[in-house]
């Protein structure tokens, strides 16, 4: 996928407009989680440093193309100044006479942070005369924010059309890191796709069985897929609805090639507690009283053996109810398996989605993974084949 990177844009003395996510967790006015912020200082640090002057379009919540004073990004200069490293101003508004002298009088070194796009209801209908306001204050247009890129809104894909575009930092590191992993991948590729239901995962299923060579499939999921081979799932998260749908998948699967890992031991507790009193039996042996919480370690042995002969790993989901211990077991040591090969050189891995970052954070593996994307919905669409319209719009011709 050709697009332009910082690279090719012409920076010095210029308005760099930079779509961004900052959209961080907070509590009692103050940020509880920095991460975010941190991911875009690569690219608006790099912009200041090369002379250029970054305007920052964000947005935060759901105001519904409202002003909402609990959604304003005002509360958000200190903290992002901090981690910047670099004076943010502010403009109480992303457009009109307020956003436009807040960019005149914008100095080199400095940052400047405009109100929340989700305040004008042009943002998230991508009017086009909303983009066009928007464009009208810069010279040039960055998107860092893949994780907003499966929207087509006005900051996301609007003003990309308008002026010249580029991705930022983040944004280049995630397409690239995607594009290995199951654009041109070495193979052998294994998936690991895991969650609570198959029916939110249909899309992923359809568009992995094409590409890869081996999906494991691990959490609540599995159980549906156990019950329509006719197995046992006691009082386990299964959607019985769809045994059939479970079965065509494993029938394209065959038919493709694509080997499909599923649990061969289980382990049950009666109860879904911490430290709850648990059992592991055959795949095949769930008492009716019992719920699955997660996979057994014959199961975790043959997900490692996977993972020892593959060359490219892609994970979405966990295996287990990874929140509750002893429950995070084999996801804990499938990831850090996975996280000693591509320490070793031996794997190259990337994995996203909201469950799947923090169960990698809670196995302490996350940090040896090649790239571990916290883009949610975005890459989970991605991963799903679909066309990504903020992405799209910085493709060269």
């Amino acid at each position: 996928m050709p697009f332009a990177t910082l690279d090719d844009l012409d920076l010095k003395d210029r308005r760099i407009l930079v779509r961004v996510d900052i959209n961080v967790p907070m509590k009692d006015g103050k940020v509880t989680d920095r991460t975010r912020m941190e991911a875009i200082r690569p690219t608006v640090r790099e912009i200041a440093e090369k002379g250029g002057l970054p305007i920052l379009l964000a947005h935060f919540g759901r105001p519904k193309g409202q002003p909402n004073p609990d959604m304003t990004l005002g509360r958000l200069i200190e903290p992002l100044s901090e981690v910047l490293g670099l004076p943010v101003q502010y403009a109480p508004d992303c457009i009109g006479p307020m956003a436009g002298t807040a960019a005149d009088r914008l100095m080199p070194g400095n940052v400047l942070l405009l109100e929340n796009t989700r305040f004008h209801p042009g943002e998230e209908t991508n009017d086009p005369d909303f983009a066009k306001e928007l464009a009208s204050i810069a010279d040039a247009y960055v998107n860092d924010a893949f994780s907003a890129a499966h929207r087509a809104h006005a900051s996301t894909e609007g003003v990309a059309h308008l002026l010249p575009s580029a991705a930022g930092r983040l944004m280049q590191a995630e397409l690239e890191a995607l594009e290995k992993a199951l654009g041109d991948p070495e193979r052998p590729v294994v998936a690991v796709v895991g969650g609570a239901k198959v029916s939110t995962k249909l899309d992923l299923l359809g568009n992995l069985i094409a590409k890869v060579d081996k999906i494991v499939i691990g959490g609540g999921m599995a159980n549906t897929f156990l019950a329509a081979q006719g197995k046992p799932v006691g009082k386990s998260l299964c959607e019985h609805d769809l045994a059939d749908t479970a079965r065509e998948i494993m029938a394209k699967a065959e038919a493709a090639g694509c080997e499909l890992i599923l649990p061969v031991d289980i382990v049950t507790a009666h109860e879904f507690a911490a430290n709850a009193p648990s059992a592991t039996y055959a795949a095949d042996a769930c008492p009716d009283d019992a719920m699955i919480l997660d996979a057994g370690p014959e199961t975790v042995e043959r997900v490692c053996a996977a993972f020892d002969e593959a060359k490219t790993l892609v994970w979405n989901g966990p295996l287990g109810a990874f929140e509750i211990e002893p429950f995070n077991t084999a996801t804990d040591q499938a990831a850090l398996r996975a996280a000693s090969l591509t320490e070793a050189g031996r794997l190259l891995s990337v994995a996203g989605g909201g469950d799947t970052v923090a169960a990698l954070n809670n196995s302490g593996a996350a940090e040896k993974f090649t790239y571990v994307s916290t883009a949610g919905g975005a890459f989970l669409e991605w991963l799903e084949g679909k066309t990504l319209p903020g992405v799209a719009a910085l493709e060269r011709d």
